[in-house]
């Protein structure tokens, strides 16, 4: 009964969640030289995402994730599908130690209990000190009393790098507090959209808002991000999965927004190419892994959309 309703719960919550060429140093930019121009800071972010990816394929990053038990397969998969290295670590007398070897750590809420909320503090207070990114994903935040204030304790007592959630999830995290249907987004990115620059100032820290059109910014620049396909919502597991790449991207590239919005870019292109030749959702999770492990950092330099708003 336990399985059962745990997975239920992730179910509720995940569903919906996912649906500039800079001057060389030294050398002055040209008269037409826009950083805010959409052609320019496009052509810049998808050269920075090919990059990224090809960083992690190099490197094989250490993702530590504290996450729920309904995706850890899939998560750990996909992790393993692009070219990280995934650990699934969540015992309060280890994390400590798993964390520092790290080049990332995720905490995921989706299935969350005192014990677990307590190793995610404890992990993240580890890798604050050791300056390791964090990634977030408050799963449901808004819905229940015990969610919002559990996401909210682990962004008090840690450095959270980045957030990512949809935008009820986000907005419920500020001062401002905005109510949620799970992880079924009663707000959309455009609606959060002036209120997510306040509120990543107010956080220090970089949000990622994810809907048909994703949106990450760090209070000051946005950036959106339009890849992704229809059927993304229909597989659970892909909202977390899109948090942990984040984490696999912010390994390899400190520029937090930058490493949010080509992740996002990454996995919203990868869910295209997908999506060519599938006949549902359970052909298209498997698909979904295809495109994250045969994607070129060519094929991404191509295919991401990101334009600075």
């Amino acid at each position: 009964m336990l399985a059962i309703s745990a997975i239920w719960l992730c179910l509720f919550f995940e569903n919906a969640s996912v649906l500039n060429k800079m001057p060389i140093l030294g050398q002055p930019p040209s008269e037409s030289f826009n950083p805010y121009r959409p052609s320019y800071a496009m052509s810049h972010l998808s050269l920075k995402a090919a990059g990224n990816l090809q960083k992690i394929r190099e490197t094989k990053p250490l993702i530590h994730n504290i996450t729920n038990f309904v995706v850890m397969n899939y998560t750990a998969n996909v992790l393993l599908a692009m070219g990280a290295s995934p650990v699934m670590a969540h015992a309060e007398n280890e994390v400590e130690d798993m964390v520092a070897f790290a080049g990332a750590l995720v905490l995921n809420i989706g299935t969350l209990t005192d014990s677990w909320v307590a190793s995610m503090i404890t992990a993240g207070e580890r890798a604050t000190v050791l300056k390791k990114p964090i990634i977030l994903d408050p799963v449901g935040s808004g819905a229940t009393p015990f969610r919002t204030a559990s996401a909210r304790a682990i962004i008090a007592k840690t450095k959270v790098s980045v957030i990512r959630g949809n935008a009820s999830e986000i907005l419920s995290l500020g001062s401002q507090q905005a109510t949620t249907k799970g992880v079924d987004s009663t707000r959309s990115v455009r609606d959060a959209a002036v209120t997510a620059s306040l509120l990543a100032k107010e956080l220090d820290t970089i949000l990622a808002i994810t809907g048909p059109i994703d949106l990450v910014t760090d209070g000051s620049r946005v950036l959106n991000i339009a890849n992704g396909h229809p059927l993304m919502p229909y597989v659970t597991g892909t909202g977390c999965s899109a948090t942990a790449v984040i984490g696999a991207f912010a390994a390899v590239d400190t520029d937090y927004l930058t490493a949010a919005a080509t992740a996002l870019a990454f996995f919203g292109l990868a869910g295209e190419m997908a999506g060519e030749s599938v006949t549902g959702p359970g052909s298209f999770m498997i698909h979904l892994l295809d495109a994250l492990y045969t994607m070129t950092p060519e094929q991404l330099e191509a295919g991401c959309r990101i334009n600075e708003s």
